[in-house]
């Protein structure tokens, strides 16, 4: 069953903004990923959207354009936090990590991401086109750029303290996701998407928590 997305506000994406028109086209390339898997084409595209092929070479340039376009409109759905650099305080910082790790594991969770990420492995191993690089730089690797300067600003405000804000990135993805998604690839029968819904607060919470205990000014075992 295909999930429902509302119509999206403009997001900012690698300093371009979509318009309206064009995030109506991207959320039908979505929708047709999740439904066809491997058939995306323009011509489908063009169909589902209601316009011209000709629109879609001119907003994206060519299939694979359109690709890159529509795994960073998905990835922007994990929302870069927005703080005050100047006068960070730790309990806005807190709750700025909080809310990527809720998008994030709200992300990946969906249809949309499975499906992509299928799609991009099976399409890697066969050297079938550039999906999976595709998917790696504008999808995993696009929103790991969102959180880095925040880590590093709370490094600068001395409320977490690492040597590597790569090292305690990749720390706080496995917090977050820990197995859930390789199990939703593989298609694990006793995880589904409404049961890892319900923990999601409760496992926010358990990831920041762990999270600060490793990386917080105050730990004791600070990886520095």
């Amino acid at each position: 069953m295909s999930e429902v997305w509302p119509v999206p506000l403009t997001i900012k994406v690698n300093e371009e903004t979509f318009t309206p028109r064009q995030q109506a086209v991207l959320t039908a390339a979505l929708d047709l990923l999740v439904e066809n898997g491997d058939g995306l084409t323009m011509t489908a595209v063009a169909r589902r959207a209601s316009c011209s092929k000709e629109t879609l070479y001119k907003w994206f340039g060519d299939r694979d354009g359109l690709l890159t376009a529509t795994v960073q409109w998905q990835a922007a759905k994990v929302r870069m936090p927005q703080v005050d650099r100047s006068h960070l305080s730790a309990k806005a910082l807190r709750l700025s990590i909080e809310q990527f790790a809720r998008d994030l594991l709200t992300v990946i969770i969906g249809d949309v991401s499975v499906t992509l990420n299928r799609t991009a492995i099976t399409h890697a191993a066969q050297e079938k086109d550039r999906l999976g690089l595709i998917v790696l730089e504008n999808g995993p690797m696009g929103i790991r750029r969102r959180l880095k300067p925040i880590l590093e600003a709370g490094k600068e405000a001395r409320l977490l303290r690492f040597t590597s804000s790569e090292d305690a990135y990749r720390t706080f993805f496995g917090l977050v996701v820990r197995d859930v998604q390789i199990r939703l690839l593989l298609g694990d029968s006793t995880l589904t998407q409404s049961n890892v819904e319900a923990n999601i607060e409760a496992d926010v919470k358990a990831a920041t928590d762990q999270f600060f205990a490793l990386y917080g000014a105050g730990a004791t075992h600070n990886r520095e």
